[in-house]
């Protein structure tokens, strides 16, 4: 960022005197998400001991077995359901990946480079002229990803890093958490078998990158399930996990890419498509109508955009946010979904990291970019739940949901065309994002150029730089780069700010928590902050209003 001009940073420990407490739009009685705080998990992770760590990996009960004594207890005529954990199910998700590898060129080095050609590979502008790195390795050093390069050829780093921890480990009884340095900072993150470092230029936090970690691992963990990660490791220490992942650093490459952008990483949330309230209804109408019979179907998810459409769910069961990321990720990363229907077995890992549910995943149909998940614990389901999705498509072609769809698609397409925020009424705003804490659920507005604010600047054009700039457009990246340090504050579990208001030259933000939402405003730079205030509780109001529409506000069930 550029250097501040003032730098006023303000905490509160209430919101008295301001109407929009009582507000707290998008909140309804029950969620479609599990809105548990991610960052208070994120804080624990981080200052747990190694001992917790590898308890907590191995504790965990099995929800999909629980689902499947349920379907079995209830209808007992029924042919046995077979554990989603065989060995069929490993080979199944094996020769998938080993499929999507066939489109991968990955170079195998011989081994036979000398410690000069290691010496100099590190210093390669290819890994050299990055912000951030990031590294998989086994516990016994063996090299497993990386964000670039070629693993190879990073194997002496990755004994190096394998020895660091291992140090600490045998020395303390303790984890290596990271490492800080005047340029840049290594995050570390041990889980079971696997160590994962970040090192990065950015100015995201300790935490932030323990997040970026974790999403990583639970990625690994959703192609092979975490009882198969520790059985192989069990089995074979020096065990090449590459093998069973190839192909799949596709998804964790994406992943990457898809978190610099996207702010619900950011702030553990889920976007859901702004869609007129009569035909979300009719949306989820067709879905339980279709699928309320089908006894093993434990959920279904229509997603579009990297936004979640509905989520019908069996009762008692819902979903995280992060396992929400994950199959976006494996949608937007994923081609074949739009050309044909296809089975495969997924682990979510917040769900139920022992084991795979089996997805029938399509696209609702040619003329719509709307993708439909049936995920379900019996394994061979995939003819019922095509003729489901089938009769699914035709009820929303009848009911024009997929004109509504393809509309609220086509608008976000647009927006940054013109002022997304004219429609609200608030010139003043150039990018906010809210979420409401008890749903889970995100809503933010689109980037807007800089030319866009000219008339803003006249109105206020005294004692301020009101300079015409050069016409550029802030990206998703800008914004959420800016947002990050306001996250940090909020965030931080020893002192969390609840109010933060910040001006420079470039831009004015407001950042703000309560017990029902957080809510982060860029302003042009000569924003006040009691005008800022009054625009915030216009915005709030203007939310409240539009909940129906941004918000999916019930939790429906088959």
């Amino acid at each position: 960022m550029a250097s501040t001009s003032k730098d006023n940073v303000q905490a509160s420990t209430s919101g008295q005197g301001n109407p929009a407490d009582d507000l707290e739009p998008g909140a309804c009685p029950e969620s479609v998400l599990n809105p548990s705080d991610s960052f208070e998990e994120f804080a624990s992770e981080m200052s747990s001991s190694l001992q917790e760590r590898n308890i907590n990996l191995k504790s965990k009960s099995s929800t999909i077995s629980e689902i499947q004594s349920e379907i079995c207890d209830g209808n007992k005529d029924n042919t046995e359901i077979t554990s989603t954990k065989s060995s069929d199910d490993l080979q199944s998700k094996d020769d998938q990946m080993s499929a999507l590898a066939s489109s991968c060129n990955l170079s195998n080095q011989n081994g036979e480079d000398s410690d000069n050609e290691k010496d100099d590979y590190l210093q390669s502008p290819e890994l050299v002229n990055k912000e951030k790195h990031v590294f998989v390795l086994s516990s016994a050093g063996k090299p497993i990803y990386s964000r670039y390069g070629n693993e190879d050829r990073l194997a002496g780093l990755c004994g190096v890093i394998q020895a660091l921890v291992s140090v600490v480990e045998d020395q303390n009884q303790d984890i290596l958490r990271s490492i800080i340095t005047k340029d840049c900072k290594a995050v570390f993150l041990v889980k079971g078998p696997l160590i994962l470092v970040a090192v990065s230029k950015s100015n995201e936090s300790e935490t932030q990158l323990v997040l970026q970690l974790t999403y990583a691992f639970n990625q690994i963990v959703s192609v092979l399930t975490l009882t198969q990660l520790n059985r192989i490791f069990e089995q074979r220490r020096n065990y090449d996990l590459r093998r069973l992942l190839s192909g799949a650093e596709r998804l964790i490459d994406n992943l990457f890419i898809f978190m610099e952008k996207d702010p619900a990483f950011l702030l553990g949330a889920v976007r859901c498509l702004p869609l007129p309230e009569k035909a979300r209804e009719n949306i989820t109408n067709a879905i339980t109508t279709t699928c309320h019979k089908i006894r093993d179907l434990v959920f279904a998810i229509l997603i579009a955009g990297n936004q979640l459409i509905t989520l019908v769910r069996m009762k008692k069961y819902t979903l995280h946010p992060s396992d929400i990321h994950l199959l976006f990720n494996l949608v937007r990363s994923s081609e074949s979904f739009k050309t044909a229907e296809s089975w495969t077995p997924i682990c979510l890992p917040k769900f139920d990291a022992t084991g795979f549910l089996h997805g029938h995943v399509s696209y609702i149909s040619e003329d719509c970019q709307a993708c439909l998940l049936l995920l379900t614990v019996q394994r061979d389901a995939f003819f019922p739940l095509s003729q489901a999705k089938h009769t699914i498509a035709e009820k929303l072609r009848r009911s024009n949901c997929l004109v509504a769809i393809n509309d609220a698609l086509n608008r976000n397409q647009e927006l940054p065309t013109t002022n997304p925020l004219k429609h609200i009424g608030i010139p003043e705003i150039r990018h906010f994002m809210y979420k409401c804490k008890s749903t889970a659920q995100l809503f933010t507005s689109d980037p807007i150029s800089l030319d866009r604010l000219q008339d803003y600047r006249i109105r206020h054009k005294e004692g301020g730089d009101v300079s015409e700039k050069k016409i550029e457009k802030l990206s998703d990246i800008d914004y959420v780069r800016n947002y990050r340090k306001f996250c940090s504050k909020i965030h931080c579990t020893s002192s969390p700010a609840k109010l933060i208001f910040r001006s420079n030259s470039d831009d004015t933000v407001l950042a703000w928590v309560t017990n029902g939402f957080e809510l982060y405003v860029t302003f042009d730079a000569l924003m006040e902050k009691d005008q800022a205030i009054k625009a915030v509780d216009r915005l709030l109001r203007w939310i409240k209003r539009e909940e129906q529409r941004i918000f999916i506000m019930n939790a429906p069930t088959f």
